[in-house]
C-alpha cells in the first residue's frame, strides 16, 4: 500500500468563506499516482472546516446565512469563549455544523463522485494562514 500526504494552505483576506478545492486534492490524488484507495481531506484549524456539496453560489449564500442564524457572530458578549478575549466562539460553532473533514473513495485513479459534488474549504474566522491536510492510502 502506498501513503500520500501534501498541506494546502489558505489566508483568505475575509472572515468567512467557501472555496472550491477540487481542482486542488485532484492534483495531489494525480501526484499520488494511487489509483485504488481513499483520499481524507482535513481542515487542521478549529475554525474552519472541509465538506462536500454543489458549486453554485446561490447555495453557498444560503450557507452563510442559515450558519449566521445558528451561530450569530454578534453580539460576541454572548459567548463565553470570548470572555477570553477571543471574537470568534460562532466561527468553532459554524466549523461544528459544516465538519472537520470529508473521505472520498479513489476508483481507476479518480475521485469518486456522485453528481454536482465537489470539495471546498470553509473559513469561520479567516484572515490568517490556515492548512487542510490530504492524506491519500492505496496502490
Amino acid at each position: 500500500m502506498k501513503s500520500y500526504r501534501k498541506e494546502l494552505w489558505f489566508n483568505l483576506p475575509t472572515r468567512r468563506g467557501f472555496v472550491n478545492i477540487t481542482q486542488q486534492v485532484e492534483t495531489c490524488l494525480d501526484e499520488s499516482e494511487i489509483k485504488e484507495g481513499l483520499i481524507l481531506v482535513s481542515a487542521m484549524h478549529i475554525t474552519a472546516s472541509v465538506f462536500i456539496n454543489d458549486d453554485e453560489s446561490g447555495l453557498h449564500q444560503d450557507y452563510e446565512k442559515w450558519l449566521e442564524k445558528l451561530a450569530p457572530h454578534e453580539p460576541i458578549s454572548q459567548y463565553r469563549h470570548n470572555d477570553t478575549g477571543e471574537d470568534n466562539a460562532d466561527a468553532h460553532m459554524k466549523r461544528q455544523v459544516m465538519g472537520r473533514e470529508v473521505v472520498v473513495a479513489v476508483t481507476e485513479g479518480r475521485l469518486d463522485f456522485g453528481p454536482w459534488e465537489q470539495i471546498f474549504y470553509g473559513e469561520f474566522d479567516g484572515r490568517r494562514r490556515k492548512r487542510v491536510l490530504v492524506k491519500i492510502i492505496g496502490e
